[in-house]
């Protein structure tokens, strides 16, 4: 019922005015209420991500190459530093749950794409529960991993993988983003040196099997073109790493594929191979540091990397009945320099931990970073100093 005397316009109005100030109030409330902890100084933690988020998106842009869980201790640790993050990920696996699925659907290997959402989720913890569990009952879903079928499913949806990908990215909030380093359906193979002739291993999860010494890999088909967003984020970054990683059947697939291999070469950014910390069986058994190299060299042609992180810390012993062996830098090289630090997992020494490699990574970019901006600096104070007169 409306008041007598006062005309029906001038209620909407009140009407109206009443409920802008409701929702300012509220608005005022809301802030009030978040910003509260700050106020009354009770919010450090929450402060301190503020904080480290805005220094996170502001951090270095970094592309991670490889595959398997080498790339996924990278990126786990890689993630408290920036969130401008790129990794580049094999598409030749093969084996268990991601061979099935790409028998069977044809679709590319969702396996180690899994393991770099989960390494780079903010809820890590509960994402890489969901990601890696395995059914064990059921004809069809028994050894296949939840992740594996959801971003099955999500490219699915959204029409291809690399769009799955995207998407998948956004709902489980990681930091960074995954491409493939090709959508060419491709197998990895191998020529190993037997003691009288060489033999051939074909799929990237029989590789090793053999024990036999690998002389070769390759990709069949050869050549495949490089997906496009992975060379343009080469081409864009501040640091290019690579691995660590099984040197044969995760970080060598990435760089056979030529566009990721030309893109590495064009690059003015540093470009660091990460070192294994022990030899590997099937792989690098005798290896030296500097055998990695020489195989990337002997694959791809020297120069892609100019640097070589190496862990510093050989304290930590592997028992004596173990084949494999922690890796010990053995002297400079002229065609790149090594970085020396400790990365090791004390807990399972032939093993980087994550954190201290993230921090070496890290340290040495913001380095170069800080060397680059001196430089321009000091170009830029010679070239406004004022010019004397001699007369």
């Amino acid at each position: 019922m409306l008041a007598l005397g006062v005309p029906r316009g001038l209620w909407i109005v009140v009407g109206v005015f009443v409920g802008l100030l409701m929702i300012v109030v509220s608005i005022f409330k809301l802030n009030q209420s978040l910003l509260s902890p700050f106020i009354e100084g009770k919010a450090t933690d929450v402060a301190n991500e503020l904080l480290a988020h805005h220094a996170r998106k502001g951090g270095p842009k970094i592309v991670a190459i490889g595959g398997g869980t080498g790339l996924s201790t990278l990126l786990r640790g890689l993630k408290e530093f920036s969130s401008n993050i790129t990794a580049i990920v094999t598409v030749a696996d093969d084996g268990g749950s991601s061979g099935r699925l790409r028998k069977e659907l044809g679709v590319l290997p969702p396996g180690d794409f899994r393991q770099c959402i989960a390494a780079l989720a903010e809820d890590e913890a509960l994402t890489t529960a969901l990601f890696q569990y395995r059914f064990s009952e059921g004809d069809s879903l028994r050894g296949h991993a939840f992740g594996n079928l959801f971003i099955v499913a999500m490219s699915g949806v959204t029409g291809n993988f690399e769009t799955a990908l995207l998407e998948s990215g956004k709902v489980l909030s990681i930091r960074g983003r995954i491409l493939p380093s090709t959508l060419q359906d491709v197998t990895l193979c191998a020529e190993l040196r037997g003691e009288h002739e060489v033999g051939r291993s074909i799929g990237e999860s029989q590789i090793g099997h053999s024990k036999l010494p690998i002389d070769r890999v390759y990709l069949e088909p050869d050549a495949p073109p490089a997906y496009p967003e992975a060379v343009r984020a080469i081409l864009d970054a501040d640091l290019i790493v690579a691995g660590p990683g099984s040197l044969y059947t995760s970080v060598m697939p990435n760089l056979l594929v030529p566009g990721i291999a030309d893109a590495l070469r064009h690059s003015r950014a540093p470009k660091m191979y990460v070192a294994n910390v022990a030899t590997q069986l099937g792989e690098t058994i005798g290896y030296s540091v500097h055998d990695h190299m020489a195989a990337i060299e002997r694959h791809v042609g020297k120069g892609i990397f100019n640097y070589m992180l190496v862990n510093s810390n050989t304290t930590p012993q592997l028992p004596s009945d173990y084949t494999i062996k922690i890796l010990v830098p053995d002297g400079e090289r002229p065609d790149y320099e090594l970085v020396r630090a400790d990365v090791i997992d004390v807990n399972k020494p032939w093993r980087h931990d994550s954190r201290k490699l993230a921090k070496a990574v890290v340290g040495f970019v913001e380095g170069k970073r800080s060397q680059s901006q001196t430089a321009v600096n000091r170009r830029h104070l010679t070239a406004e100093a004022p010019r004397l007169e001699v007369r």
